[in-house]
């Protein structure tokens, strides 16, 4: 795609970055069949080569964002699925990364819209605050509907509905410490608590320690490590997004220096996502630079990191049928789609693949909020294509894709990591009864 930014403009280094994606794209329309806005609502305007038009003129024209952009990059779930498809190699991510920054400066949203995205980034990257926020969501439950009848509250009756009913405890598991490995250690790793998935579900964390330790792996949960920036990060608001890395960055450096690692452990692959490319979001920090690449290199997906270790004979867990659903993040953004199914598969489950599961479910962080209506319609999609395999469980190795896949099915969906906990010698999985 030919460019046309002015020299001043290529002074800048987000600028000149977005300029070498946009010029990478042929318009060939491969990424409109695996858009899932795209093949939803039928708008070019609502597929990444129509938004990349969009972004084009925006920042070629050194214009603040208007309406039109903001409606359409807003509809972007960020699944990257389009980066998958793309034969040219053009990195989506980062281009609408800098497209959502630059709407932050530039536009001014309605008020509605203003105190939903203040909420969400006030509450859920903090553990206390989120825990506290779902308590008083249980109470607005009535009013959901209330709020559903008003379109620019339909948000916040998405929130309001998406609170669980009841709180699981808080976990020990998600405190700082050394979790010390069984018999000789053979690894040492930090693991990412995580902010939302802390609260919500510590299942997942308890079962990965156990796992982990029962393979040899010392496990360090960091005193000071927080969220890893991506819920702001998506939201444009950039400079906070960064604060976070910087300080993740600072923690594990420290765990590095005190007692070595051997990789990071991320059990929420949008967290993943977002912590590999540390190294791209602070490269142009000349204290964080190297730091951040150094961190971004040692992150790894559970799945990733269990398939680097000898394990033992899986317990015989019975005939399960398990519809493995690969969160975006984890297929699109992280490139891992092989390991999760392997490991379910060595572990003596029946693993099938979804029908169109590329598609993503419609959670995509925060998007089941900010953007409901379209959300629905895909979890709808993705749950008939899930059930029309008939397994007896789900797995996924994402919180948000457990929510919201979860809301639409009664059929148990839990973390990979604890179906791999129960079959190699830890606790059966509560949902499976």
């Amino acid at each position: 795609m030919q460019t046309a930014f002015t020299a001043d403009q290529l002074q800048q280094p987000d600028v000149a970055h977005s300029e070498q994606i946009i010029r990478k794209c042929v318009h060939c329309g491969f990424c409109t069949a695996t858009c899932p806005t795209y093949v939803t609502l039928g708008n070019e305007l609502d597929s990444p080569r129509g938004r990349i038009y969009l972004i084009k003129e925006m920042l070629e024209n050194d214009r603040p964002a208007d309406d039109k952009v903001v409606t359409h990059i807003d509809r972007c779930l960020s699944c990257l699925a389009c980066m998958t498809t793309c034969p040219s190699g053009v990195n989506y991510m980062h281009l609408v990364d800098h497209a959502r920054a630059h709407i932050e400066r530039t536009y001014k949203r309605p008020l509605a819209d203003r105190m939903i995205r203040t909420i969400l980034a006030m509450t859920l990257p903090y553990p206390a605050r989120f825990r506290a926020s779902l308590t008083l969501a249980r109470l607005g439950r009535p009013f959901a509907g209330l709020f559903d009848a008003v379109k620019p509250l339909k948000p916040l009756a998405a929130m309001l509905k998406l609170a669980p009913m009841s709180m699981p405890k808080k976990s020990v598991v998600n405190e700082p410490g050394v979790r010390k490995a069984e018999g000789a250690r053979v690894k040492r790793v930090a693991l990412l608590r995580g902010c939302a998935q802390s609260v919500l579900d510590p299942k997942i964390n308890e079962a990965t320690v156990r796992l982990l330790t029962r393979l040899g792996v010392e496990v360090v949960v960091p005193e000071g490590e927080g969220c890893c920036g991506a819920l702001v990060h998506h939201m444009g608001q950039e400079e906070p997004a960064l604060d976070f890395a910087r300080r993740n960055v600072d923690v594990w450096m420290r765990e590095i220096e005190r007692g070595g690692l051997d990789a990071i452990v991320i059990t929420a692959s949008g967290c993943g996502t977002t912590i590999k490319d540390y190294h791209h979001m602070l490269r142009l920090d000349p204290a964080y630079a190297e730091k951040a690449a150094r961190v971004s290199a040692l992150a790894k997906d559970v799945t990733e990191f269990l398939t680097d270790l000898e394990l033992p004979a899986p317990r015989d867990v019975g005939p399960i049928v398990v519809a493995y659903h690969s969160a975006c993040s984890m297929q699109h953004g992280q490139r891992v789609v092989r390991q999760p199914k392997a490991l379910l598969s060595k572990a003596g489950f029946a693993v099938r693949d979804v029908p169109e599961g590329h598609l993503c479910c419609g959670s995509a962080g925060t998007y089941n909020i900010l953007q409901p209506e379209i959300a629905d319609r895909l979890k709808t999609r993705k749950v008939k294509n899930i059930e029309s395999v008939s397994p007896h469980v789900i797995a996924t190795g994402n919180i948000g894709c457990m929510t919201q896949i979860g809301g639409g099915t009664k059929i148990p969906v839990v973390h990979t990591v604890e179906l791999l906990d129960w079959a190699f010698g830890g606790e059966r999985p509560a949902l499976l009864g």
